[in-house]
C-alpha cells in the first residue's frame, strides 16, 4: 500500500506537465495511435487509466463513455476537459487492478500508454477482461520493448530510474499476456523500432 501510495503521489505530481510530454511523444514516437485506438471503441466504452482525458475529443460521437483514473490530480484535469468539451462522461475514481464494475458492463475497453506503469499490470489485464462482455473489444497502445537491441540497452538503463520514480516500465509487453486472459488478437500494428505496439483483441466467449 505505501508502494501504491507513492507512484499516486508522483503521478498527481506529473499532472499539470503531463500534457505538453504526451504531445511530444505522441508526435515523434506514437503518431495516429489514439486515433486508431478511439475510432474502434464503440457501444458502451471503458476507459482504463484515462489519465487527463486527452483521449476525450477523439472518440465517435455518441459514444457511452466511462473512465477510471487512480491519480486524483490527473482525474481532475480529465474532468475539466470533460467539462470544456460538454461531453456526457462519466469519469471516476479507480484502480485498474479492481474495477468496480460489474462483469460483463462493456462492450469495449481502452487503455493507451498507461499499462506501462500501472503496478501489477497482468491483474489489470484480468479485470478488463472481467468487465467486457463475451466478444468484447479490447483496444490497446502503449510503448512496449523495442525489436533494436542497442533500444533495449537504453530502456534497461531508464528503468532504473523511471521504475523506481513513478513505476514507469519501458520493457514490458502486455501483448504477451492476452492469450492467458482470454483474449484473441484480431488486430495489430508495431512500429518505430518496435517501441510502440498498438492492437485490438476479443474476449473470446
Amino acid at each position: 500500500m505505501e508502494r501504491s501510495e507513492k507512484l499516486r503521489r508522483y503521478w498527481d505530481k506529473s499532472a499539470p506537465s503531463y500534457d505538453g510530454i504526451m504531445a511530444r511523444f505522441d508526435r515523434y514516437l506514437a503518431g495516429d495511435s489514439r486515433q486508431w485506438i478511439c475510432g474502434r471503441a464503440g457501444g458502451e466504452v471503458l476507459e482504463v487509466a484515462i489519465g487527463t482525458g486527452l483521449n476525450l475529443p477523439l472518440y465517435p460521437a455518441g459514444t457511452s463513455l466511462t473512465g477510471v483514473e487512480w491519480s486524483p490530480g490527473m482525474l481532475r484535469f480529465a474532468q475539466q476537459r470533460r467539462d470544456e468539451l460538454g461531453l456526457p462522461a462519466e469519469l471516476v475514481d479507480g484502480d485498474a487492478r479492481q474495477l468496480q464494475f460489474p462483469d460483463g458492463a462493456f462492450d469495449t475497453v481502452v487503455c493507451t500508454f498507461s499499462l506501462c506503469a500501472i503496478p501489477e499490470h497482468e491483474k489489470a489485464i484480468a479485470e478488463m477482461h472481467r468487465v467486457l462482455r463475451p466478444g468484447g473489444l479490447l483496444l490497446l497502445a502503449d510503448h512496449v520493448v523495442s525489436t533494436a537491441w542497442p533500444v533495449r540497452l537504453l530502456q534497461r538503463a531508464a528503468e532504473v530510474i523511471t521504475v523506481p520514480m513513478g513505476g514507469e516500465h519501458f520493457r514490458r509487453r502486455p501483448s504477451g499476456h492476452l492469450a492467458g486472459a482470454g483474449f484473441e488478437v484480431v488486430e495489430r500494428e508495431r512500429f518505430k523500432l518496435g517501441l510502440i505496439e498498438r492492437l485490438a483483441a476479443r474476449k473470446r466467449s
